[in-house]
Formats: C-alpha cells, sequence, structure tokens
C-alpha cells in the first residue's frame, strides 16, 4: 500500500529500515548469500531489484512484452532458479512468466517467456527435479452457465453454476526450458498477447469516432453518458430476440419487463457478442471505471464474498485498491475536460436532515452530484432519473454539460423474494423506465446531436447464458449509431472505456484498453435526430412479494445494504425457483474458450 519493503528486526519489532519499490509490492525473492532482494510491483509491469548491503533499489526490470504499454501486465509473483542467476516473474494479466537473467546484479538481461493458465498467482521452483511450477488463480478458460443464477429464483445447493464458484485453479507443472523451448514459448506468447499486434485501422468504419488513440478525440460527439447497471447477463434480457444470438429459455426479463432496452436495441444496434471483463461487482466497478482490477482486488474479493473476514473495500477511498493507472474521470480531469458523477464510488451520510452521497475519494467530490443517491436498493430509480433531470437540465441551460457523465443506476440488482419487497420483475421494470427516460430526456434536448450514451452493467454474476457467464449487456445510443442494425463484433467492458478515450482524445489506461476492440463498426457519419420516447412498465411496478413467496423467508436474513452482500448462491437458487417455478430445473453453466480472431494480413502488417 505504500511502494516499500519494511526491514523488520526481529528482537524488538522495530522497523529499522524502508527501502522504497514499485506501486503495490506483494511478493519477494532472496539470492544465494542474501544479498539481492527481488520483489514483484503488482501495479506496475516491474520487478524491483534492491541491493540489501545499501538496502536501495538498484535496478527495476520491466515484465511486459514492450516496453511502451500502459500498466496492466500484474507482475505478483517472482521466484529464484536454484544457484539464484534466473529470476522467473508471473505475470498475472497476461498469463505468462518472463524469465530474466540475473547474474549479474543491475545488469539485468530479459531471456523470453513462458504461457501460463489463466492469472497465474504464485511462481516457485522446484530445484531438485529442476522444474516450475505456477499457481493459475483462475484456471484455463471461461464457460458458459445456463444453470446460472437468477432474480427471484431458489435453487438447491450444488445445483447451480455461480460465476464466483466456476474457476477452479490449477497447476503447471513445467519442464525447465532449454534455449529452444523457450524460444519456442516465446513465440507462443507473443501470439497469446492481444495488444501486440496494433491494428493501424479499422475496416468498414465511419470517422465520426477516431480509430486510434491520436489525442484529438470526436468532433462531432463531445459529451458522454456512461451508465452502470447490475447483474445482468446478455441471455437474462434479450434471450427472446430473434435478432441475436440468444436462448429464450434462459430469458428472465423479456419485452414485456424490459420494453425500452428491447427498443433501444431494436430502434438502435443489438449487441450480442459484448463480455463483461469482471466476474462479481467488486471487480466489476473496477473494471467498468479503469479498465483493470488490481492484484489486491482480484486476491480478496473471493475472500470477502466467501465470507472470509474480507472487507468490502473496493470501490473508491482505499488506497490499497487503487490501480496506479488511475480511473476514466482522472484522465478525463487530467486532459482539461469536465466530468460529473451520478452514484459511483459514494456513500451516504447526513447533512443536517438531509441525505447526500458524498465521494469516498477527496478528489472527485466537487465533480460528484452528492443529492444523486448511490447504491441504496430503497432508493427507486425513477428518483434517481428525477435527480438527474434536474441537474442535467441546468447544466444544459448553463451551457455547462460535461464532456463525461457518469451515472449508476443499480435498481435490477432485485431484493429478490423478501417480503414485502418489489418484486425482481418489478425492480427491474423500474430500472428499465428509468433508463428509458433517460435516454428520452437526452434526445430530446438541444445537446443530443453531439452526444453518445454507453449503457452496461458492472458484471454478468447473477445470470445464465448459453454462450458464457461473462456475456452481458450493451446499449449505445446515439445519432451517431446505426439504426436496426446488429453488430456481432466481440466487445468487452474495455472496449467502452477505449471508445469513450477515442471520443475525447484520451490516452489509455491500461493494456486492456489499450488492446480492445473500440465499439466502431456501428458507427455511422450520417446522424439520425429522430429522439427516442420511453414505453411506460408493461408490468406493475408496484407488485410485492407475498410471505409465501419461495425464499421469502431466507431473504428476511440477507443483507441488502451493499451490491453483493447476499449469499449469490444461495441469492440466484431464490431467483430462478421464484421465476420459473419450484421445480424448474436450471441447465448447468457453459464456460467458452474462446479468443479474437486476428487476421493474417494484420499479423504481416505487424
Amino acid at each position: 500500500g505504500k511502494a516499500s519493503v519494511d526491514e523488520v528486526d526481529l528482537n524488538d519489532f522495530k522497523i529499522t529500515h524502508v527501502i522504497h519499490v514499485g506501486d503495490h509490492p506483494c511478493d519477494l525473492a532472496l539470492s544465494p548469500g542474501d544479498s539481492i532482494l527481488y520483489v514483484a510491483d503488482a501495479n506496475n509491469n516491474t520487478a524491483s531489484v534492491v541491493d540489501l548491503n545499501t538496502n536501495k533499489e538498484i535496478e527495476r526490470i520491466n515484465s511486459a512484452l514492450t516496453t511502451d504499454v500502459p500498466f496492466g501486465s500484474t507482475p505478483n509473483s517472482v521466484c529464484l532458479n536454484g544457484d539464484g542467476t534466473v529470476l522467473m516473474v508471473a505475470n498475472a494479466d497476461n498469463n505468462y512468466l518472463a524469465l530474466f537473467d540475473v547474474s549479474e546484479p543491475g545488469k539485468t538481461k530479459s531471456m523470453g517467456f513462458i504461457p501460463t493458465g489463466w492469472y497465474p498467482s504464485v511462481v516457485r521452483f522446484d530445484n531438485a527435479d529442476n522444474k516450475i511450477i505456477v499457481a493459475n488463480g483462475k484456471g484455463l478458460s471461461s464457460m458458459p452457465n445456463p444453470h446460472g443464477p437468477h432474480p427471484g429464483v431458489y435453487q438447491k445447493k450444488g445445483t447451480y453454476q455461480y460465476i464466483g464458484s466456476l474457476f477452479m485453479g490449477t497447476l503447471s507443472i513445467i519442464d525447465y526450458p532449454s534455449e529452444d523451448s523457450l524460444d519456442a514459448y516465446s513465440k507462443q506468447v507473443y501470439s497469446n498477447t492481444p495488444y501486440v499486434y496494433k491494428v493501424k485501422s479499422w475496416e468498414n468504419i465511419q470517422n465520426v469516432i477516431p480509430d486510434m488513440h491520436d489525442g484529438k478525440g470526436s468532433k462531432e460527439i463531445r459529451h458522454v453518458f456512461y451508465i452502470i447497471k447490475e447483474n445482468r447477463t446478455y441471455d437474462e434480457v434479450y434471450g427472446d430476440m430473434q435478432e441475436g444470438d440468444g436462448d429464450s429459455s434462459l430469458c428472465f426479463f423479456p419485452y414485456k419487463i424490459t420494453p425500452n432496452q428491447h427498443a433501444l436495441s431494436k430502434d438502435f444496434t443489438l449487441y450480442d457478442n459484448f463480455f463483461a471483463d469482471a466476474e462479481v461487482s467488486a471487480d466489476g466497478h473496477n473494471w467498468s471505471t479503469a479498465a483493470y482490477a488490481t492484484d489486491y482486488v482480484e486476491k480478496d474479493w473471493p475472500n470477502n464474498y466467501g465470507r472470509r473476514g474480507q472487507p468490502y473495500n473496493f470501490e473508491g477511498g482505499y488506497p490499497l485498491a487503487v490501480p496506479s493507472s488511475g480511473y476514466i474521470w482522472n484522465l478525463v480531469l487530467d486532459a482539461g475536460e469536465s466530468f460529473r458523477n451520478y452514484g459511483e464510488f459514494t456513500e451516504e451520510r447526513k447533512l443536517g436532515h438531509e441525505r447526500v452521497f458524498e465521494a469516498r475519494d477527496k478528489d472527485i467530490r466537487k465533480y460528484t452530484y452528492d443529492k444523486y443517491p448511490g447504491w441504496d436498493l430503497t432508493i427507486s430509480d425513477i428518483t434517481r432519473y428525477k435527480v438527474w433531470k434536474k441537474d442535467f437540465e441546468r447544466l444544459e441551460k448553463e451551457n455547462k454539460l460535461p464532456a463525461l457523465n457518469l451515472l449508476r443506476l443499480p435498481n435490477d440488482h432485485t431484493w429478490g423474494t423478501m417480503k414485502g419487497k418489489q418484486t425482481p420483475k418489478a425492480y427491474v421494470a423500474i430500472n428499465d423506465y428509468a433508463l428509458g427516460l433517460i435516454v428520452q430526456t437526452i434526445s430530446h434536448s438541444k445537446d443530443w446531436k453531439s452526444s453518445i450514451i454507453f449503457v452496461v452493467e458492472d458484471d454478468a454474476q447473477n445470470g445464465s447464458d448459453h454462450v458464457d457467464a461473462h456475456r452481458s449487456t450493451l446499449l449505445v445510443v446515439s445519432p451517431y449509431i446505426k439504426r436496426h442494425y446488429v453488430d456481432h463484433t466481440m466487445y468487452s467492458t474495455s472496449s467502452v472505456l477505449k471508445t469513450i478515450e477515442l471520443i475525447l482524445g484520451l490516452q489509455p489506461m491500461t493494456q486492456y484498453d489499450l488492446s480492445a476492440t473500440p465499439i466502431l463498426f456501428s458507427i455511422t457519419n450520417k446522424p439520425d435526430l429522430k429522439p427516442f420516447n420511453a414505453t411506460e412498465p408493461l408490468t406493475d411496478t408496484s407488485a410485492v412479494n407475498s410471505a409465501n413467496a419461495y425464499g421469502a423467508a431466507e431473504c428476511e436474513y440477507l443483507n441488502f445494504a451493499r451490491e453483493d452482500a447476499v449469499p449469490d448462491r444461495l441469492f440466484n437458487e431464490i431467483l430462478w425457483k421464484d421465476i420459473k417455478g419450484k421445480n424448474s430445473v436450471m441447465p448447468p453453466p457453459v464456460r467458452s474458450a474462446f479468443v479474437k480472431e486476428i487476421k493474417k494480413k494484420d499479423k504481416d502488417d505487424d
């Protein structure tokens, strides 16, 4: 947390030396003879080399594949071979080991790379058998989860596919490579890593949004509205849309429940190949705002969600969880652009008799509208819409509409089947209507012609999907978005942030938004200024759960004071049974091994 390694005297436990290294040091390796210390700097792309004779860092080793990329490799573990001449660094977010010749401390040389599984978290060397051992924290691949959890449905333990328990860690045992083997491994790593192939242009796109981080930004689009909702998969909402790749049997919130989201996908563009980078809300709100979740967040959210004592300290105000590359608003403000925050990374406090929602991070408090409620399921998203609308109209009247407007709409998380609370369908319908009203307000405003709206879920953890447990919903709405179009391009959460960066003329924050495919294929340079008109709910939004609703008794004891604080397995079982019936059987989860296709000519060009 302080970018340092402290030396402690074990006689009196006093700190004798403070050695400054890279950000978030999290693993150490000591050389034979105890003179050199190697430190993994997880929040940077580096490992520090420390001379213990002087207690100073004498060298910093970059473990990324190229020296000019932003942070995002996440080197989180280090070890030495038997004689201490080779350092191995596990790059968790690049899925490989970097090997360095450290026979001359201070004059380190790169040797090559070895591919691993997903998120290598620990690397160690077995000197007796001359083997490298790697623990891969997330296993090998993602997969579908048709038997995943659903709001308001109870399912017997052990029969559902909750995303937090679908990824089983794996252990790689690797023979120490020869020079030829290391060369082959290195080629494989370069082939596996998307940011290496820097696509210089994209085919069949218009020029309203730049296709490169050239700093110029878009001349036509000057106002970005970025709306983050809570926890839905593609099939849960759009499984009934025949235009896309959906499974109607997994559709819990079809047109009748979400008419506005369906109308926006039909009137503008339907995206059926969009994936959340995150697994749960703890890392989801980091991925959604930073194109990255730090090693601290990735390693500790399972301890929180598994009820093993870890506090929920992942959304602002906690230095340990903050990426060194910052958040999207840091980029915006550093570039001299304007920013307005509605509910993200906020917490409630009392100001006299008034409730206000203050940003946890001091550096964005003055940019946060504290009358807009953050996470609080007792507050309707319609209320959030009304609070936002009043501020929006004032800013527009004063010609002060910000470049980036960030809104949080959490009601689609639902209360489950808690007695007396609105039903899951009612809550999702309220969320849908609030979203429709926001789009309606923007599209009828004078700034509609220069605006674009992105709508994502922070993650997809609470629902089933026949393609993959990470596949989620995406809406992009603007006069410059193609009408009645289906975009099958594979996009991710980082794609949304990359597109925002391209529009506002910003540089990428991490390797993820650097390498992500921007949302350009559904863009047109011929604006259609026809506004959107919201559809009132088609279902009863006042409907409440009865005392005998499936799982109602369990919901009485669940904690809804914070997102994902309830046991997800139980909560999702309740939702499934409530909607599908107590005798229904959820299909097993699906986990797909997929890669983005890289055309051969792009490889040749690079």
